[in-house]
């Protein structure tokens, strides 16, 4: 049987010290060099079982400062499906079950906002090239869940009345439907998750500590053709939230 990894042994001993109350919630752990010189291993074991830990929600780093005894906080589950509603329009059985989705929300959108070439480049138009940009914050029962900024190429809604996402008929009712309106009709959607820490205006934004991890995002959104319509970065804290990915299996 192939061993634990040495970091996963450590978070194991330290979460049940946490646990026993050795050191009480908002009290501040020893530095990571003590625990590696207690434990006989490399300070990068000991960040990587502290990390793992801040990801259970038992500790928070906070810059500068250290590593903290957490307030215990429940994580939330956030299901990212294709299969958000049955034929008859009810909602999935992970919909009636997923507590906390995010029920308001606040944006902002600037129109004719050049793309930077990152953006560019996963819309195929050229750098420069007018989009329209959305920043949000999406909330759940007051407390913010979730960070996204979105753009959308002027070439396809120019002139129309979808233009702005959250302004017209349509007003805020999602990418897959506004581009229908117009005759465009939305047949791929490409998620890229990857891990990183929050910034300090994420942070100030989503009420966690600068460093915390975080899942980004990057979602793009094609049409039959194989055209980008939009494209869009999330930040989701994970401290709060546990992203699922739930997948339909093609019947013969």
């Amino acid at each position: 049987m192939p061993r634990e990894a040495p970091y996963l042994t450590l978070a194991d001993v330290l979460r049940a010290r946490i646990l026993a109350g050795e050191w009480e919630i908002g009290e501040r752990l020893p530095s990571r060099t003590r625990f590696a010189a207690e434990y006989g291993v490399g300070r990068n074991v000991v960040q990587r079982a502290m990390d793992r830990l801040i990801v259970d929600g038992l500790l928070e780093g906070r810059a500068g400062s250290g590593t903290y005894v957490r307030v215990p906080r429940e994580r939330l589950r956030l299901v990212r499906s294709r299969h958000r509603e049955r034929r008859d329009g009810s909602a999935p059985w992970h919909d009636r079950r997923e507590r906390g989705r995010a029920d308001a929300w606040d944006s902002h959108s600037q129109v004719r906002f050049p793309a930077p070439e990152p953006i560019a480049e996963r819309l195929a138009i050229g750098p420069g090239d007018f989009c329209v940009r959305t920043r949000y914050e999406f909330l759940a029962d007051g407390q913010p869940v979730q960070l996204s900024e979105s753009w959308e190429p002027m070439a396809i809604t120019e002139g129309t009345p979808i233009v702005l996402p959250e302004r017209g008929p349509l007003a805020g009712k999602g990418v897959v439907e506004r581009m229908r309106s117009i005759g465009v009709v939305v047949a791929t959607v490409v998620e890229v998750p990857r891990p990183a820490r929050a910034t300090q205006v994420q942070a100030n934004l989503l009420g966690i500590s600068v460093g915390d991890l975080v899942l980004q995002i990057e979602r793009t959104i094609l049409d039959t053709d194989g055209r980008a319509v939009e494209t869009a970065d999330m930040v989701i804290p994970d401290v709060r939230r546990e992203v699922v990915y739930e997948f339909g299996v093609d019947r013969p």
